[in-house]
């Protein structure tokens, strides 16, 4: 029985739809081998963040030429079709006026080239490493493994800390010691501690810094010099070192006291003050 179904699937409309699906295969195929020979190609002489973004222009274009190209195979007006985006490109622009504020802070951000994808960063009061860097928004991973999404006009509108812009970094310790310690005492220990830490560079040199004359004690920053790779090892190797020698050296590091007085006749009662 005719049910019409040859009006339908006659020779034309076969030709037409195996011609529509060669091109769209062959076209996703092209698009993804381009994509794969640029980034090939390109690999050793751009960053990981300006390949992706090369990628990503080439799959974006790719795409919307496929689009056209399957549009103008099935015979529909472009020119209307166009007037018709026209319209709705006007509609979306000023419901979407954020979205376009994220996409040329992005551009921004790319231009300036204050950080790459691996790098770690501060944002306001979030830190973590670079994770994804797209055209509303960038992703960063924080140390405890969650994915944070900031957008664009956040990020250019806050202050930016690239923490490993650069391959050598230096740790400030803040040290409190007694006022009875000789400080030329423990200048030199603290010399001896940072000289003798494999991972502290001699190059540039430790600095010492005699900050205030605090409330309970004197402070002392001591800074070393180390590569970035290395932040939780110098940290926290540091910190040991500095105890045990001052240990060693009978240096004190003290904390807060507090006397109380009953009357004038009497004596001070010492209450100590522990952090909880």
């Amino acid at each position: 029985m005719d049910l019409g179904l040859s009006t339908y699937f006659n020779t034309e409309t076969i030709d037409k739809f195996f011609r529509i699906l060669f091109i769209l295969v062959a076209g996703v195929g092209s698009i993804q081998l381009i994509s794969f020979m640029v980034k090939r190609s390109l690999r050793k002489q751009l960053s990981r963040q300006r390949m992706m973004l090369i990628s990503r222009t080439i799959v974006y274009t790719g795409y919307i030429g496929l689009v056209l190209i399957v549009i103008r195979e099935l015979n529909y007006d472009l020119t209307a079709l166009f007037g018709a985006a026209g319209v709705l490109s006007i509609i979306i622009g000023v419901a979407s006026q954020t979205s376009i504020g994220n996409i040329i802070s992005g551009l921004f951000l790319v231009g300036e080239k204050s950080f790459e994808l691996g790098d770690v960063v501060r944002i306001g009061d979030k830190s973590g490493t670079v994770y994804s860097i797209d055209l509303l928004s960038i992703k960063v991973k924080t140390f405890d493994n969650l994915l944070i999404r900031i957008p664009n006009q956040a990020v250019i509108s806050k202050e930016l800390t690239n923490i490993t812009k650069f391959p050598v970094r230096r740790l400030d310790i803040q040290i409190g010691v007694a006022y009875k310690e000789d400080l030329r005492k423990v200048k030199t220990v603290l010399e001896n501690v940072a000289r003798n830490n494999p991972l502290c560079l001699e190059e540039p040199e430790p600095v010492i810094i005699f900050q205030t004359f605090g409330e309970s004690s004197i402070t002392i920053t001591l800074g070393v010099w180390f590569e970035k790779a290395n932040y939780l090892a110098v940290r926290n190797s540091v910190f040991f070192e500095i105890k045990e020698a001052f240990d060693r050296e009978s240096i004190e590091i003290p904390f807060p006291h507090l006397s109380i007085y009953a009357g004038e006749t009497s004596k001070p009662i010492g209450v100590k003050l522990m952090e909880e």
